[in-house]
């Protein structure tokens, strides 16, 4: 493992494998190891890097008096920290929207895009913006020291039962001590350029090449369509039976659409 200064962060990062980057974003309340399987499938074809994002697995913690950090100001600062230029970029839930975020700032800038477990929320039938459905991240109390996982919205139940080593992993680690201090202290989440309220007007812009990936039981597989709807060329694959964490509950087959993507790009 490895860390690098990003502004006033101390981000850790895991790598392995060299050539191309292939930059995997967790989602909140995750870490860098949750895509071990993506480092076991693309370590040989690739240089893969997974970053700590702040208030997460072993980066630093934000002041709890602060906000949560700017994702895409984060990822703007680990790609120059790194000199990484023109990656591919893969992100599932907050990562992937911090890719999508970073990428309306860049549209033409990354070799690939890979967003899963995240979209674009559909307007509802009157126009408007629709409510989108959000997991909900209690704090949790003094006792607590793993992080529950479960619920039924980022695994099935399936999962959770029938491979519990696998989702026992997954507890274990993100429960890090960063991890645990944010969760019991939350700080406010921050989004500027785009806000997530610009965001659907800004992604059609977006000419990098784009797999979107997403779980026929997310909630957010309308938004994933409604994404592949909005950027222009984009390829779109839904995993049946797949949760919301589908590149680790699903990894054999996110791997196969991925790989099959990578591929065509290169």
């Amino acid at each position: 493992m490895s860390w690098v200064q990003v502004g006033d962060s101390d981000i850790r990062y895991v790598e392995k494998g060299t050539g191309q980057p292939v930059v995997f974003l967790h989602g909140f309340g995750s870490c860098a190891e949750a895509w071990f399987q993506q480092f076991d499938a693309f370590g040989d074809r690739f240089r893969v890097i997974a970053y700590d994002s702040v208030n997460h697995g072993h980066s630093t913690n934000s002041p709890r008096d602060g906000q949560e950090p700017d994702r895409a100001d984060e990822l703007e600062g680990f790609l120059a920290a790194l000199g990484i230029d023109r990656p591919v970029l893969a992100g599932n839930s907050m990562g992937a929207l911090t890719i999508l975020r970073w990428a309306s700032r860049h549209p033409d800038d990354a070799t690939a895009l890979i967003p899963s477990g995240m979209g674009v929320t559909p307007p509802s039938e009157d126009g408007t913006p629709a409510a989108t459905r959000r997991a909900l991240f209690d704090p949790i109390d003094q006792e607590t020291v793993f992080i529950p996982a479960g619920g039924g919205t980022a695994f099935t139940k399936r999962f959770e039962t029938e491979s519990k080593l696998m989702f026992d992993r997954y507890v274990r680690a993100r429960s890090t001590a960063t991890r645990i201090e944010a969760a019991r202290h939350p700080r406010t989440f921050t989004m500027h350029d785009p806000s997530r309220e610009e965001l659907g007007e800004r992604v059609v812009k977006i000419a990098s090449p784009m797999q979107i990936v997403v779980g026929s039981e997310d909630w957010l597989a309308p938004a994933a369509r409604h994404l592949h709807s909005l950027v222009s060329g984009s390829r779109f694959a839904e995993i049946p039976g797949a949760p919301h964490n589908v590149y680790y509950e699903a990894a054999t087959t996110y791997n196969e659409v991925v790989s099959a993507f990578l591929s065509d790009v290169f």
